[in-house]
Order: structure tokens, then sequence, then C-alpha cells
């Protein structure tokens, strides 16, 4: 197909997803990207987040968290290496109500900027991970 490109989403444990694509939408440093065939080449890194791609031929649009990591762009092919990955249909509410609890408690018994930062860092992963759940279940 001459008009889509090819995403890889990778972690440290496993490859997630690979294949042909329409487009992939994903959470930039800056801001939302929406990456299309021919897109200029990029780097910069992601935070944590939903990842949308829809797959060449139609098909339902496939969701990935990622806790973070470096987005690559060429014009056919795009790479994700994220920190953590996980599918759609893979995502637990409890472990990520938990992670969010925990990580509001750190902050209130944390005294050090490092321990702060570790704590908002592991805030706003599981906040982004609870709000990929919630797209999820509208689609459902």
């Amino acid at each position: 197909m001459a008009n889509t490109l090819h995403i890889d989403v990778v972690s440290a444990e496993e490859s997630i997803y690979a294949g042909e694509a329409e487009f992939v939408v994903l959470p930039g440093e800056a801001g939302e990207l929406g990456i299309y065939p021919r897109h200029t080449p990029l780097i910069t890194r992601i935070r944590p987040g939903e990842v949308r791609i829809k797959p060449a031929g139609g098909g339902e649009e496939e969701l990935i968290f990622v806790a973070g990591g470096i987005l690559e762009v060429q014009p056919r092919v795009v790479t994700v290496l994220a920190d953590t990955a996980i599918r759609g249909r893979d995502l637990d509410e409890a472990k990520a109500l938990e992670a969010k609890k925990q990580a509001e408690e750190a902050m209130q018994s944390r005294t050090s900027r490092l321990e702060i930062a570790k704590a908002q860092a592991e805030l706003a992963a599981a906040v982004a991970q609870l709000a990929a759940i919630q797209r999820l279940r509208k689609k459902r």
C-alpha cells in the first residue's frame, strides 16, 4: 500500500505492535502528535499516554498505553521506543488505581526534590493509564 507507514512500538520487554497503518496519534512532549505517511523526519520524547494506531485497510483502531519514551519518525516508518508499553486490552484498572494512590501518598511523605519528582512522574503515568482505560470503555 503506497499511502501507509510502518509502525513499530517496542518496550524493553517485547515488541508490542508491528504493522502497516494509515496514521498514528501519540502524546508528544509538547502536545499530541498526528503522524501520517511522508511525515517530516522527527525525533522527540513522548510522555505517558495512549498511542492510537489506525491499521491499514480499515479495521479497529489499536490503543497502546506508553509510560514515556522516544519517538522516531521517518517518511514511511514510525518507531516508538517506550519505557513501558501495555496493549489496551491488557490494561488493569485496579492496578492503575493502586499505583495512583501510592504515588499520591509518596508525594505527601517525600521531602527531597528528587523523591517528589519521581512521585510526580509515577502519578502522571497512573493518571494517563486511567485515561486510556476510560477511552477504551467508551469505544466498547
